[in-house]
């Protein structure tokens, strides 16, 4: 079965923390390509109490073959107890873009 293209996210509390996730993954070809958002501000519950913090989000392009190592690598990288990680299906797009993913994310 061919792999298919997802974007996988996390968010991180600090600018150069993000770029070493992004550059990371990359750079050990688990995901073809990554983007780093500018900061949002986060509302959430944390330990019985609501949280607010700055973040920066990361967008993994990647495959799902390439998921599993991705998720345990960035588990490993991430400074968070309980970092997010969500996994988004793409159903569309260029075909030379999603075949440029595919292929960057090749374990090489």
């Amino acid at each position: 079965m061919a792999s298919e293209t997802v974007v996988a996210q996390t968010t991180i509390d600090d600018e150069a923390k993000a770029t070493v996730l992004a550059r990371g993954a990359v750079e050990n070809r688990l995901a073809a390509g990554a983007h780093i958002d500018p900061p949002l501000t986060a509302v959430y519950w944390w330990k019985g109490e609501i949280e607010t913090a700055r973040e920066w989000r990361i967008s993994y392009k990647t495959t799902t073959d390439r998921l599993p190592e991705l998720e345990a690598w960035v588990a490993q990288e991430h400074t968070y107890d309980v970092p997010e990680w969500v996994v988004l299906p793409i159903i569309g797009g260029s075909s030379a873009y999603l075949s440029w993913v595919a292929e960057q994310s090749t374990a090489r």
